[in-house]
């Protein structure tokens, strides 16, 4: 069972992540809103395709203003995403080499989000489906680089697959803490990934945990552990990701949701129940 505050590597690692994608001219209002309900783990990424990283940073500023929060209180983690997942808003020129993008991309989220380092800085995914390709390694190599200089002080991944997964920490030189993909609970939760995360020393981090499972959501078995805990079937969810090791992330833009998700630290599943939820969703 993952703690409401962890540590790796000497960097505090809170339960939970409050996500930025997708909310756009809400995203500071929302990202000061998830503050001061009481997330400090503050996940984005400088893609404008799908995140609006200056408003994070306007949100944090504002935050930190206003005497709520002071950036020591914070786990900041921003993202690296290659062309094809960006739109004409580029963070960097198209036309350089991946390294300097990487590098480019890193300042100007340093820029937005007013720090001179950020705890968690992530690899958007790969540049493919299967195996990494030349830019992966590229993109990686740089992302060591920007490791060793202490601006980032850990590094992850996102969207692999487990032989991804696989490969890049048998050649990394600095390997990542953190692992975050969609986890769905009919591909049995990642447990794959999550088996070789524990072994490894990384954190899973799990997204898409409510959206990409409504079915299971409604499902009898889930509304019954609910009743018993006198908790939402989100709350389930989110707690059960707590007790087989996951760092959930939430994107809520509900105040009593936010409250609510902040809340599963409050209580635990019974084996028995972590073993159905485990099993809901397989053939």
């Amino acid at each position: 069972m993952m703690p409401q505050n962890t540590e790796i590597a000497d960097v505090p690692v809170p339960g939970f992540l409050y996500g930025t994608a997708w909310k756009e001219n809400e995203t500071q209002r929302l990202t000061e809103l998830a503050l001061r309900q009481g997330f400090r783990g503050i996940d984005t990424a400088n893609q404008r395709r799908h995140y609006h990283e200056a408003a994070v940073g306007q949100a944090i500023a504002a935050a930190i203003e206003s005497g709520l929060v002071v950036r020591n209180d914070l786990f900041l983690q921003t993202k690296f995403t290659f062309r094809s997942g960006q739109d004409h808003r580029l963070p960097y020129d198209p036309a350089a080499s991946v390294r300097t993008q990487v590098e480019q991309s890193f300042a100007s989220s340093l820029k937005h989000l007013g720090t001179d380092f950020v705890e968690s800085y992530v690899l958007h995914g790969p540049t493919q489906r299967v195996g990494l390709a030349a830019d992966d390694w590229e993109a990686w190599r740089a992302m060591e680089v920007i490791h060793d200089s202490g601006r980032a002080r850990l590094l992850g991944v996102s969207n692999l697959t487990l032989e991804q997964l696989q490969a890049l920490c048998h050649e990394a030189r600095i390997r990542p803490r953190f692992v975050q993909n969609r986890c769905y609970a009919v591909r049995s939760w990642d447990r794959l990934i999550r088996e070789f995360c524990a072994a490894n020393e990384m954190i899973y981090q799990g997204f898409s945990l409510l959206t990409g499972n409504r079915d299971v959501m409604a499902r009898p078995e889930m509304v019954q552990i609910a009743k018993r805990h006198g908790r939402t079937v989100s709350q389930i969810v989110f707690r059960f990701a707590l007790d087989v090791g996951m760092l959930p992330l939430t994107g809520t833009t509900d105040t009593d949701h936010m409250r609510l998700d902040l809340d599963v630290f409050h209580f635990s599943l019974e084996s028995a129940e972590l073993q159905m939820i485990e099993r809901l969703a397989l053939p």
